[in-house]
Formats: structure tokens, sequence, C-alpha cells
């Protein structure tokens, strides 16, 4: 089931909640001693620059599937720290070593960088800063080991309600051939039997990468057909045709970006697992290098406002994501729910200097 681990960093004490929670999740991705030590200095440092430069914010960790070039799965420690703070005027200087200082472990985001297999930072004046960073179990090089060939890539983050142990939202990808398929699941209700449900559409989407998304969608009725059930959205890029196929069914949010111009995608009602549905539609549309394709729970409000990096086509997905999600929370107003949002994109090279 999709653990995550939620640290609120507000004082120094949460700081070494931040490390541990970085410890456990290493040992569920089987990351040996020295590839989880780098985790959790890693955890530990994005913490300690919450409190030095934005007054405290989040450190949000989960278990992802990175992709190797012969596409198997390699699971991740995936680290990400949002805060709504002053944001960074000089981004290039805080990549430097030695730029953290004073209270930090003095190893700066500039070694984060270095050791993490994909980093990326974003940050905007007056906004806020979301820094990643992804560590697996054996070194690769991030911009390689992404697009793998396949012109595309994809990322998400994902909330727990009230930062419980399980989300009962899911997200994952997977490729198949010429073929990336993401998914989006949010089970019923909360907790660990909402996570089981969105956990079981994710295995059957594993099981048969290669189907398209309405016969995916079919194979999930009979899946989660022995748990609450759960809203599911499917979407598979062919990109070499230029294709996007579209399957969804609940309250799962879809956008797709065409250059500047956003359009949704629609579901149909129902809850899959639930009953067995007549018809199963499944939309078409033109995909090229100018689009992104954005996945959401409604845990995010349904009118969230795409913001520059979500028009960014050199971002890590899982970056637009988690900024996707602070832009349309705050402090006084956190996330209502569960909240997942997944993100594909075309290929780019890093664009940090």
């Amino acid at each position: 089931m999709p653990r995550v681990w939620e640290v609120p960093v507000r004082d120094s004490t949460r700081v070494r909640d931040a490390r541990v929670a970085a410890e456990a999740a290493a040992v569920r991705a089987g990351l040996d001693e020295n590839r989880a030590a780098e985790a959790a200095l890693v955890a530990t440092e994005l913490a300690t620059n919450l409190l030095k430069h934005a007054d405290g914010g989040l450190i949000l960790l989960e278990v992802v599937d990175g992709l190797s070039a012969g596409d198997d799965r390699i699971p991740m420690v995936q680290i990400v720290a949002i805060d709504h703070g002053p944001g960074m005027r000089d981004v290039r200087g805080a990549l430097r070593d030695g730029y953290s200082t004073t209270s930090s472990l003095g190893a700066g985001l500039g070694t984060c960088r270095r050791v993490a297999d994909d980093f990326d930072l974003h940050s905007t004046v007056g906004r806020g800063t979301v820094a990643l960073a992804r560590l697996g179990s054996r070194r690769r090089r991030g911009a390689a080991a992404r697009s793998a060939g396949h012109g595309v890539r994809a990322g998400g983050v994902n909330f727990p309600l009230a930062g419980a142990e399980f989300s009962g939202d899911a997200w994952a990808w997977v490729r198949a051939d010429h073929l990336t398929t993401l998914v989006l699941a949010d089970g019923l209700g909360h907790g660990p039997e909402a996570a089981r449900a969105s956990a079981a559409a994710v295995e059957e989407l594993r099981r048969v990468p290669d189907l398209p998304p309405a016969q995916v969608m079919r194979r999930m009725e009979g899946a989660l057909r022995d748990t609450r059930g759960a809203a599911v959205a499917v979407a598979q890029l062919d990109a070499s045709a230029g294709r996007l196929l579209f399957t969804g069914v609940g309250n799962i949010g879809a956008r797709l970006r065409t250059g500047a111009t956003w359009q949704p995608l629609l579901s149909r009602p129902g809850i899959v697992g639930a009953y067995r549905s007549a018809t199963m539609p499944q939309h078409e549309v033109p995909w090229g290098d100018d689009c992104l394709l954005v996945l959401h729970s409604d845990g995010l409000p349904s009118r969230w406002s795409p913001g520059p990096a979500a028009h960014s086509t050199a971002l890590d997905p899982a970056v637009v994501a988690a900024v996707i999600v602070r832009d349309a929370s705050s402090s006084a107003r956190p996330v209502r729910d569960d909240t997942s949002v997944a993100v594909l994109s075309p290929s780019s090279p890093d664009h940090l200097p």
C-alpha cells in the first residue's frame, strides 16, 4: 500500500523526524547502508533549510518507481521539501558548496544534488520553494534514466489527510515498448482500506502495461471487486504516434496543456470495483512536445490555477505536481483530503545550472 511520510517542519526537533522518516523509506526501498545514509543526509539538509530560509515547511517522502533504460522498475526514495517562504533570488548561489552554512550540516543543496539520482528545484520570490531529490539503490544518471529514449517522463506527489500513515490515493507509471501509461487512483474514504483499493488499481496496471486504458479499466473492475472501490484515471501515451488515450471513472481530475491552452479530459461517473459498467469510453487526443498532462484526486480544488511551473518544459514532473498543490493550499488552508497529483510531460534536459 502507498506508505507516505509527511513531516511538518516547524522547529528543530522535526529535523530529526525527517531524517528518521528518510531512513524508514530507505529500508522500504531496499537501499543499502550507504545510500540510506545519503537519503538521511538529504532529508536533514532540506529540513534544516526549511527552518533557516522559510521559517518552516513540509518534508514529504514516499517510495516511487524509477525506470532504468530497460524499463525495469527501480524503487526510489523521493524527498520533497515544500515551503511558502520568501523564495530564492539566487538559485545558482544556493546550489554552490558552502552557500548553506551556520546551523546546517554544511552539506548544502549542491551536495544534495550530487548524491541524488534526480534533483530539481523551483523557487519563486514571494511564493516559496520546492526542492526534490530521488535516491535509488544504485546510482544512475538522472536525465538519461528519465527519458530512456522514450521522450517522456512522469512524476507525482501524494499527501495523506492530516499526516496519516497511509494515503487512500496512489499513482504510478509504467512503460511497455513505445507506450507510457500513467494511473491515478483514489480509494473511497481514508486510511488502510482506501489505500488497499488504490494499490489494487496500480498493481493491475503493472500486470497489463501494454493494454489500452479502456481495457485496463475493465481489468481493474474485477481486481477491485473485493475492495471499497476507487475513482481511477488511466492515460496512455504513444509519443511516436503523437497520441494520448484517456479513460476515467469517478472524480479524478484531468487537464491537458497544449502550448498555453488547457483542456479538461472528462471521466464518466462511477466507482471502479462497485459494479461493471455497460460502456467504457476511451478518449483520444493529440500529443506534442508542448503538451503536459495533470491528473489529480479531489483533494485538490477543482478550480486550481496552473502557475508558471505548470508551463515549464524543463522541471521534473514531481516538482510541477508539488508546486500545484503548494499554490492551492497554505499553512492556514491545508489540503482537505488525501491529495495526489501526477504529471506526464515530454523529456527535457536538466534545467538547473
